[in-house]
């Protein structure tokens, strides 16, 4: 088993074994009020936002970031530099984001009104709202932009809408209390199901359930590289790393304390968001060594797309 804390109490590795990434992560910290920008290629935290309200939800569009803070039920729309350009007020329990940059609009989920806000991308103002089963959580974008995936926890399944038109397409069972979701890079829904501890992977076109793979305790995030399949297991302090060509088990590594957000580099690494442990795991997805262990604000969720690949203005 790789391990991914071998510097126990080092909160970063020798900055001369980060690669050239390119990439900068930011991560939405729910205890401390903030957004923590990590420059992935330093390894250092360039900037520190004061986001009030507890941030948890986080999407990351071509020139803005987005936070979803379920406290103070604010949306808020930041520029690359942290300048706040637009906010709203949500009546309900914002928390999960997504971002359609075709559309140049932000979906949010309701967790207590079963429904999904349609938000304009720049003004945040509501343009539509989507029925949903109960309590939806994660949202994710299809790769082509054209669907947009719900996970509905108190429902257990999963809906599927059309983002050109916002119909509601089809809702599929999954398994028990759904939370966090992606798209595989060949199209395929994985869902993760954190009452019954394992993942379905469905064909979106047509809501068959493909299969159901047994992970770790609480499973929370899903991300892809390398031909594999990465999921946070939030109470087991690991992550499940399944192939996707066949879904085999390929290994289980240890993370930081609670992992909950996580997303894929373009080149081919790995970002953990470990809640309490107040770290990001950066993971190299073809050895499943760790490159590095880098520092953020307190509480780091990281609920969504919370990477940008690019320069910063």
């Amino acid at each position: 088993m790789s391990r991914l804390r071998d510097l126990a109490l080092g909160l970063s590795l020798t900055l001369a074994a980060l690669p050239a990434a390119g990439e900068v992560a930011f991560v939405t910290c729910q205890n401390g009020d903030a957004v923590s920008v990590v420059d992935l290629d330093t390894g250092t935290e360039r900037a520190r936002w004061e986001v009030p309200g507890k941030p948890a939800g986080v999407a990351v569009g071509k020139d803005a970031v987005f936070t979803v803070s379920p406290d103070s039920k604010t949306v808020r729309r930041f520029s690359l530099r942290g300048e706040v350009s637009a906010s709203i007020t949500l009546d309900g329990g914002p928390i999960g984001a997504a971002y359609d940059a075709r559309h140049d609009r932000l979906f949010v989920s309701d967790w207590y009104n079963a429904r999904l806000w349609a938000l304009d991308g720049r003004t945040l103002e509501v343009q539509a709202e989507l029925p949903a089963g109960a309590a939806p959580a994660g949202l994710a974008l299809s790769h082509d932009g054209t669907l947009l995936a719900a996970a509905e926890r108190d429902a257990d399944r999963v809906s599927l809408y059309d983002t050109e038109t916002l119909a509601r397409l089809r809702s599929v069972s999954v398994g028990t209390r759904p939370f966090g979701l992606g798209f595989a890079p060949d199209g395929r829904l994985f869902i993760g199901n954190v009452g019954s501890n394992d993942v379905t992977v469905i064909d979106p076109a047509s809501g068959e359930v493909l299969a159901t793979v047994p992970v770790g305790e609480r499973p929370y995030g899903v991300a892809f590289a390398a031909g594999r399949a990465f999921v946070t297991n939030q109470y087991e302090n690991t992550l499940s790393v399944i192939a996707l060509a066949d879904l085999s088990p390929v290994a289980t590594l240890d993370t930081g304390e609670y992992p909950e957000g996580i997303a894929a580099t373009h080149d081919g690494r790995i970002a953990v968001a470990n809640w309490f442990d107040n770290t990001l795991s950066v993971i190299d997805a073809a050895s499943l060594e760790t490159v590095a262990v880098l520092e953020t604000a307190d509480g780091p969720r990281a609920f969504g797309a919370f990477l940008f690949g690019g320069d910063l203005p």
